[in-house]
């Protein structure tokens, strides 16, 4: 699936990056067994994560699954496939090779994952050795009654945002749309694209719909936007040598009046597509939640009841 990052991906963002004491948390990446197959990680206790660590006798079981050995348009060959010799750290071609975290280590011809050992070598599912990018689109408007009016929380008194939401087929939660980076495209394309197929299945239209649906989308997704969030991501898929990182970008529909206009249809991998309410009870793959409670944040919109409430994922 192009869009798995949304259902697997995790951060904790009590472990967020300064560029003194750069911190990952690893949990979903020391998972077993590795998503898709019956594969265990060899165990790495919690005071072994870190390369820094000595671990001599440290020996990772290899994977990488047989859809991405196939050799897919968006996959790499293997380290030793004759003719690649890719440039990790910088931008290799069309391919995206640097880290949104900054520099990564480089062992034996192999990246290393910044936030330690997985119990994995090799890619596992994922296409690319080092970082695997990935774009959240968050499309947001102000909740209004049929007045037009803004609703506020009856608590609150803040007014409720609400976000463009898909269910996702695969795992049957409630998620950003949103997928991965393809070569040679700007990150502010696949925002768009992602967007367009998931929640406006334009994978489906006539060509003169796209273009009236890219026409309407031009005005949003070219406004002034929120970087909610860079960086890398703990995810189950996550190995010794690939892993995942994404960008998750807030576009505001300030007077609904672009998207009011927008017929939502689930496409691709989505199951359904509707504008969800936002608030603490949402029940989001879990950084999916912090990057809302952040776009929350942003606009001063209403997200507890509880003043004193925090998230801490």
């Amino acid at each position: 699936s192009n869009l798995s990052a949304n259902c697997w991906s995790r951060l904790h963002p009590v472990n967020m990056f300064n560029s003194y004491n750069v911190k990952f948390h690893l949990s979903k990446a020391l998972t077993s067994p590795y998503p898709g197959s019956h594969i265990e990680r060899s165990h790495v206790p919690e005071d072994k994560v870190g390369w820094l660590t000595e671990w001599k006798d440290y020996n990772p079981v290899e994977y990488t699954a047989k859809s991405v050995l196939a050799g897919p348009s968006w996959a790499d060959p293997q380290i030793n496939d004759e003719g690649f010799s890719p440039k990790f750290n910088e931008r290799d071609g069309e391919v995206e090779r640097k880290s949104l975290n900054g520099l990564y280590a480089v062992e034996n011809g192999r990246p290393r994952n910044p936030a330690g050992r997985t119990g994995l070598s090799g890619r596992g599912l994922l296409g690319r050795w080092g970082p695997n990018h990935a774009a959240d689109p968050i499309v947001t408007r102000w909740k209004r009654d049929v007045s037009g009016n803004k609703v506020a929380h009856p608590v609150t008194g803040k007014n409720i945002l609400q976000f463009v939401a898909i269910k996702r087929r695969d795992c049957g939660e409630w998620a950003i749309p949103g997928g991965m980076v393809d070569p040679g495209e700007k990150i502010t394309a696949t925002l768009k694209r992602e967007f367009e197929e998931e929640a406006l299945n334009s994978l489906q239209k006539s060509p003169e719909e796209k273009a009236k649906l890219e026409k309407q989308l031009h005005k949003l997704f070219s406004q002034e936007h929120f970087v909610v969030y860079r960086g890398y991501v703990d995810d189950p898929r996550n190995t010794d040598n690939a892993w995942m990182e994404t960008e998750a970008v807030n576009y505001h529909d300030e007077t609904g009046e672009t998207m009011d206009n927008l017929p939502l249809e689930a496409g691709d991998d989505a199951g359904v597509v509707k504008w969800v309410d936002i608030s603490e009870k949402l029940e989001l793959y879990a950084s999916h939640s912090y990057f809302i409670k952040l776009v929350t944040e942003k606009w001063g919109a209403h997200w507890s009841e509880d003043p004193g409430s925090e998230c801490h994922e």
